[in-house]
């Protein structure tokens, strides 16, 4: 069958979901491999014309060209389906039963594992597969008996606040760039082939319509890349504001990181101080601070050590006995009196006591004087009292009372 749309378009109609239907449609499509870009166009509008359940098998053919093609090393239909695969498989995968999401699920995993696409392609049709399934899960959590909130609850938990607005300006960017690389691809492509050409020089009629073709495909890839750079400008601004706001953060943090430090460090030799103070008994008050709890500098003051008493008690003098050189001079005779002996003891250390008990410990240390075992009173001669006779003297009746006394006695 030549090649014509409307063979192509009845090709499409025809196919099943058995597996000799999807490969002998493909086996068609790669034999005129030179109309890849004219293929995939109508393969594409035919797509959009199918029901939901009748989609899968318009990716199924897909599937099956790109991969027997990466296999043959011939990237014409590659290129032709990397520019409307994304979309393509989003239409098909909208709308679509849980069985049909499941299976175009397999397909594209397989496309990721065996690099089909190239991996901008391959991510645009990620991201166009997972916000349907955003959307659904949203829609379900707002509806009846959830969520009030809708989908800002999903979006608030998936990614911060700070970098939502760029969220869409990056989704905006993905779908631009792979048109664009298609398309420009495209275009260079058809360029090489007319102006390398080897085979020979077609007529006129026919060169005007590939050069016409031509100025069509080169025109499209510039509008894809003029928009393709007006998303990323605009990605481009949204991430310059973002970095300026950063920027001036970082200085914020970076001097109140040195603040901090400062405070710590004044923290901590005020700590030492107060220590210090502490260990050396000195009132707290000797540290002295600043208004800003900082401190002032000035040296802790030396204060005198505390006085110590002594251990060892202070020196007594040896008291004389007073009865060693007292006399009785009442008469003149300056007879002296008995000597107290002192009784040989060991030193006694004493303590500051006032002087009546320092008297009253030092009589504790004389004994009485011996009297050699005898209780006889020594017999008194009118000679000891010398005084007692005579004019000048007592009464002679007190003098005669003693002598008889001292008589009896003897």
């Amino acid at each position: 069958m030549a090649y014509t749309d409307d063979a192509v378009l009845s090709k499409l109609s025809a196919l099943n979901e058995s597996h000799d239907s999807i490969a002998t449609t493909a086996q068609w499509i790669m034999f005129h491999r030179r109309h890849a870009a004219q293929t995939v166009r109508l393969w594409l509008t035919k797509l959009k014309d199918l029901p939901s359940p009748k989609r899968l098998n318009m990716i199924y053919v897909a599937n099956e060209v790109t991969q027997q093609s990466k296999a043959r090393h011939k990237d014409d239909f590659v290129q032709a389906f990397s520019p409307y695969i994304a979309d393509a498989t989003a239409l098909a995968y909208k709308g679509a039963s849980t069985d049909i999401q499941s299976k175009l699920r397999r397909v594209v995993d397989v496309w990721r594992e065996r690099n089909i696409f190239e991996r901008d392609v391959q991510d645009a049709i990620d991201a166009r597969l997972n916000e349907i399934d955003k959307t659904r899960s949203t829609t379900k959590v707002g509806g009846f008996g959830g969520s009030i909130f809708g989908s800002a609850v999903t979006t608030a938990s998936t990614v911060p606040s700070e970098l939502a607005p760029l969220v869409p300006l990056q989704q905006n960017l993905t779908k631009q760039v792979t048109p664009a690389k298609t398309a420009v691809n495209a275009a260079n492509n058809e360029f090489n082939n007319l102006a390398n050409g080897t085979s020979p020089a077609p007529a006129p009629a026919v060169h005007a319509a590939r050069l016409t073709g031509l100025l069509k495909n080169l025109a499209s890839a510039e509008g894809a890349v003029t928009e393709c750079i007006k998303a990323r400008k605009e990605l481009v601004s949204a991430l310059e504001k973002i970095l300026v706001a950063n920027r001036e953060a970082l200085k914020e943090d970076e001097a109140q990181l040195d603040l901090l430090r400062q405070r710590s460090l004044s923290a901590e030799t005020q700590k030492k101080e107060v220590e210090l103070a502490i260990i050396g008994g000195f009132p707290l008050d000797a540290v002295q601070q600043s208004p800003g709890g900082h401190s002032s500098g000035s040296p802790v003051p030396e204060f005198d050590p505390p006085q110590v008493e002594a251990l060892t008690p202070p020196h007594v003098q040896d008291h004389e006995d007073v009865y060693d050189h007292a006399t009785d001079t009442h008469n003149g005779h300056g007879r002296p009196l008995p000597t107290v002996p002192m009784v040989s003891s060991p030193p006694t250390v004493y303590s500051s006591a006032p002087g009546i008990e320092m008297l009253s410990n030092l009589a504790s240390q004389y004994q009485a004087v011996p009297t050699n075992g005898s209780n006889k009173k020594r017999k008194l001669d009118t000679d000891d009292f010398p005084d007692l006779g005579g004019d000048d003297g007592i009464d002679a009746d007190v003098a005669e009372m003693l002598r008889k006394d001292s008589s009896a006695t003897s």
